[in-house]
């Protein structure tokens, strides 16, 4: 199948009232377990690489992010290429430059960290760069909590404040502080669903959640349902990796050829991957009082 787009897989799913899934990649292995879960599941899904993931190699951009479009190009699954909070400005503008070559559609310019005024005036400028490329790009406003472990998951994005941002700095799309964190390794987290209801009904974009590891099944049902619509998975992941390579050396601890293990580890990456991809899919829908009728959940949701 030849490579989706993420603006294209954020129209199809949020055309029906769904969420689209994003799960970052940070190893090749990653990448080929994420595609093979993704098929299982028969959907279609983003694999989105993050400046840490960049640092990790080395600040070398193009060896991950090719191989993952590889990936995509060769998966039966619709997958598209995405570039997960960019915040170093030479590193960002380096992305953008080299994204068309590298098949990447879609970048989430992270300046959250800076005063408004000039997360405002970064962003835009970015984006303005990002779409003379025909990219599709993601912002965030209200830090969401858990990055460095240096963010409260008490912040929260104001309706107002975010209408606003997304006119002046015209993204295609919102991350918002509704009480998730990154990087939790619990299903602690409490969404304010209200709060997401009021954002989807003001904000002319997609919104999306970061986090998602933190936060049950059943909660993330009712936060598509009151509008969210880009999902972005990797904690999760990261723990089911690691979980898998632990049993097997608990069991065969004289194995030395990473191929055994890392095969056991891939192999919970995808169950973990069609998991997100269905489990969601089959919860019953029902309104929720002070949510829209057209926030209603008719698809699939991730943690």
């Amino acid at each position: 199948m030849t490579l989706a787009t993420t603006r294209d897989l954020i129209g199809k799913f949020g055309a029906g009232n769904r969420a689209v899934l994003a799960f970052n990649v940070i190893t090749l292995e990653h990448a080929e377990a994420i595609a093979a879960g993704v098929e299982r599941a028969g959907t279609g899904a983003i694999l989105q690489v993050s400046e840490n993931a960049i640092r990790f190699h080395d600040g070398k951009i193009s060896p991950i992010i090719a191989a993952c479009a590889k990936v995509a190009a060769e998966s039966s699954a619709p997958l598209s290429i995405h570039l997960d909070h960019f915040q170093d400005l030479a590193l960002t503008e380096l992305a953008i430059d080299l994204a068309n070559d590298l098949g990447v559609s879609s970048i989430m310019v992270d300046a959250a960290h800076l005063p408004h005024g000039q997360n405002v005036r970064q962003t835009r400028e970015l984006a303005r760069r990002a779409h003379a490329r025909g990219l599709w790009v993601e912002a965030e406003l209200g830090e969401i909590g858990g990055k460095d472990g240096a963010h409260s998951p008490l912040a929260r994005t104001q309706p107002d404040e975010a209408r606003e941002f997304v006119a002046e700095t015209t993204v295609d799309g919102l991350a918002v502080a509704v009480g998730s964190s990154h990087a939790m390794t619990s299903q602690v987290a409490e969404l304010d669903l209200a709060l997401i209801a009021q954002l989807a009904g003001i904000v002319p974009v997609p919104l999306v959640l970061h986090g998602s590891s933190g936060v049950g099944d059943a909660t993330l049902v009712a936060a598509i349902a009151a509008g969210m619509r880009k999902i972005n998975v990797g904690t999760a992941l990261n723990i089911a990796f690691t979980d898998g390579i632990r049993r097997f050396l608990a069991t065969n601890p004289d194995v030395t050829d990473p191929r055994k293990y890392i095969r056991d580890g891939c192999e919970s990456i995808s169950r973990t991957v069609t998991h997100l991809c269905t489990v969601l899919d089959a919860a019953p829908v029902h309104p929720r009082p002070g949510l829209p009728n057209s926030a209603l959940l008719t698809g699939r949701g991730a943690r």
